[in-house]
């Protein structure tokens, strides 16, 4: 764990008890709550750029999600709730009452950000303001799944497999493969814009059974619970109430595509605002600087 302070200055990591094990979060600085949360394949690590940064104005909380990091792994469903984006909001609820937050904002990356719509559309009251880094709504990317984008996403379908198919394989020599999907998710297509700590960190993530096996069920439920959550709150015309920002690499999947904006607004945020950033898939690392240039306003717009 020490090796990564030096990632955080100023932050204290706090155990927190969830509703399915306990969660490990990181803590610093002063003012309005915020909470970054991760995606696949990281770990808290992902924000050692960002957080200081928003730690100057904010109090950051940076927590692992259930089954990633350092936070509790519990076996899973076969994809129906334990790894549901519905089940991780419960985490990030737990997480940020125990540390006196009731209300919040929420910027989530990649898996993260399903958590974050979710949480925001299952509680409203809690979330005050909602950034969405470089994904698409889960059930506009199934939706419009052809040849070209199973391509691209092609650890959608195989991480959703049955257990115990793809943990069998990934167990065999996961880094290697962690390695070339962090890569190849790049704009530059290497490595390079990852700190040795950061990478570590994903590293020793990956490569324990438990927290391949829950990669697998966070897909799982990818491919079945949570578009059938969405399908059922658009069809209710539910919507995410609170100021949304969406953010893209325009060297992403999201970047490739329809307007990963205009099907916010077409599906759960119509108010949502939003741009690409000069980057591939992850934001916070690739390209930090334009990352909080467009974060910081938004965090520190008055609330409605």
């Amino acid at each position: 764990m020490s090796n990564l302070d030096s990632l955080f200055p100023g932050f204290k990591g706090h155990w927190i008890d969830g509703p399915v094990g306990r969660i490990f979060a990181r803590v610093g600085g002063e003012g309005p709550p915020v909470v970054l949360i991760h995606g696949f394949p990281q770990t808290h690590a992902e924000w050692h750029t960002i957080a200081p940064e928003l730690a100057k104005t904010h109090t950051v909380v940076c927590p692992d999600l259930r089954g990633y990091g350092w936070s509790a792994a519990p076996h899973g469903d076969g994809g129906k709730a334990t790894y549901s984006k519905r089940g991780s909001g419960e985490d990030i609820v737990a997480a940020m009452q125990a540390l006196g937050h009731l209300r919040f904002a929420v910027v989530g990356h990649d898996r993260g950000a399903r958590i974050g719509y979710r949480l925001a559309l299952d509680h409203p009251g809690r979330v005050e303001r909602l950034a969405l880094l470089d994904i698409m709504p889960t059930i506009s990317m199934w939706e419009g799944m052809n040849a070209m984008r199973a391509m691209q996403v092609y650890h959608w379908t195989f991480l959703a497999q049955p257990e115990p198919v793809p943990e069998r394989l990934l167990k065999t020599d996961p880094i290697p493969w962690l390695d070339h999907c962090i890569a190849s998710w790049t704009k530059a297509k290497t490595l390079d814009a990852f700190d040795p700590l950061a990478m570590e960190s994903y590293r020793e993530s990956f490569n324990d059974p438990a927290r391949i096996h829950s990669a697998c069920e966070d897909y799982r439920a990818g491919a079945t619970t949570d578009p059938e959550h969405d399908r059922i709150d658009l069809a209710a015309g539910k919507r995410i109430l609170c100021p949304v920002l969406a953010l893209w690499g325009d060297a992403g999947i999201p970047g490739k595509g329809a307007s990963p904006l205009d099907l916010w607004r077409a599906t759960f945020a119509p108010q949502a605002e939003g741009q690409a950033i000069d980057s591939g898939h992850f934001l916070p690392e690739e390209n930090p600087a334009a990352t909080l240039a467009a974060l910081t306003p938004f965090l520190a717009a008055p609330a409605n």
